[in-house]
């Protein structure tokens, strides 16, 4: 089944060449477009009638949910003005510069070492120990690509669909013993925290990644994605654990469902982002059963567009 999901990656290698093709086929309507990308993601065929699947239920979300909160939560600028607003402001990493366009950034007036992230979409980040160490060019013609990308999201993810993409350069994080920056993403559902999961051995490659699922009390579940190995270790509850299920239910109680993710190192907590449509939807996990479990917590809101 694996080798069925990656094929069209297997054929086509280049990332570039696969967002062009996506960006080629923009004109499909997305209700089209996701139960061919769900198709050949995860082998199923799309339910979107009677979904019981969590991943199903993340195409209705896409397709029937459309709430101006989701847009301005899934932007990793504008999200930073609903969690102050949530008086949890303290939790945000500090950020240093915000632009509009890659000719504008003045990498002399940035610090050493930084974060520089495009506000939308997944994985558009360049993390930087040592400015005098980086091609300025490179970084910038980097950055070019992911800023002119389509405006519609690869996955049909309608909550990035009006964000005003920009660049934000934020304070670079620590890494811990481990030479990992570890982050806990919660999956959480009306409000409710239901369980999350945490990687190690990925930071400099993602791909090298290994997962574990966990229950809001910390204790692993016999659950993973077919995309990353399995963590053979044991993994030790974070310091201020309790605190991040606290924030994470507050900051989720305004939506059906949503994963919200903070960094700890240490026990010091930050903000990482809120994401609604967690692997846009195209999880295979082990085993199958798990996207059924999932699928019991999301309860399906009215429609909403």
């Amino acid at each position: 089944m694996g080798e069925k999901m990656n094929f069209y990656k297997n054929i086509i290698k280049n990332p570039k060449t696969r967002y062009k093709l996506l960006d080629f086929f923009e004109f499909i309507p997305d209700k089209v477009m996701v139960k061919i990308q769900y198709r050949i993601k995860t082998g199923n065929k799309l339910n979107l009638k009677k979904p019981k699947r969590y991943t199903e239920k993340l195409q209705w979300y896409k397709l029937k949910y459309h709430d101006p909160l989701i847009t301005l939560c899934s932007d990793k600028y504008t999200v930073r003005n609903y969690v102050e607003s949530k008086g949890l402001g303290k939790y945000l990493n500090e950020i240093f510069a915000v632009y509009d366009r890659v000719d504008d950034i003045n990498f002399k007036e940035l610090p050493d070492s930084f974060a520089i992230k495009v506000t939308t979409g997944s994985g558009t980040n360049i993390f930087v120990s040592d400015k005098y160490k980086i091609s300025e060019s490179k970084v910038k013609m980097q950055l070019n690509e992911w800023m002119n990308r389509s405006s519609k999201s690869y996955g049909r993810e309608w909550g990035y669909y009006n964000c005003e993409r920009k660049i934000i350069v934020e304070k670079l994080l620590e890494r811990d013993i481990n030479n990992d920056l570890p982050d806990y993403k919660f999956f959480c559902f009306n409000g409710n925290v239901y369980c999350l999961y945490t990687m190690i051995d990925y930071t400099d490659n993602h791909e090298d990644g290994k997962l574990g699922f966990f229950d809001r009390e910390f204790r692993q579940l016999p659950y993973r994605r077919a995309d990353f190995g399995k963590i053979n270790r044991e993994i030790p509850r974070p310091l201020n654990f309790n605190k991040m299920v606290e924030i994470a239910e507050i900051l989720s109680k305004d939506f059906p469902h949503v994963r919200v993710d903070f960094y700890n190192v240490d026990g010091k907590i930050t903000f990482g982002e809120m994401t609604f449509y967690n692997a846009s939807g195209y999880t295979r996990f082990i085993p199958d059963e798990f996207d059924f479990v999932l699928g019991d917590q999301f309860i399906l809101p009215p429609s909403r567009k």
